[in-house]
């Protein structure tokens, strides 16, 4: 497993990394819309009420979903690239 991350975080290019984390996101997208759906539903629906815990997880479950399906949609294996950061810009402590 270490190896595969490994070769993710040097930005090797690897079809099936692009391939599977490019259909999770297609998937969370499709989660998200779904999610969308239940909400707008739930919050239209009659007579007015407050809204409930559930209500309110199901919204943060479809801001998630979408935030994390496009980010893997749009990027793929690139989001676990190793990005140095310089010294001087944040405190840092070395184990």
């Amino acid at each position: 497993m270490y190896r595969y991350l490994d070769r993710l975080r040097r930005g090797e290019r690897w079809w099936a990394a692009e391939l599977a984390l490019r259909i999770a996101g297609l998937a969370l997208l499709g989660g998200c819309y779904r999610l969308g759906l239940l909400s707008h539903r739930l919050s239209t629906a009659q007579p007015s009420h407050v809204a409930t815990l559930g209500e309110f997880a199901i919204c943060a479950a479809t801001f998630v979903s979408l935030t994390c399906g496009l980010a893997l949609t749009f990027e793929g294996p690139g989001l676990f690239r190793f990005v140095p950061v310089p010294t001087h810009s944040a405190y840092f402590p070395r184990d």
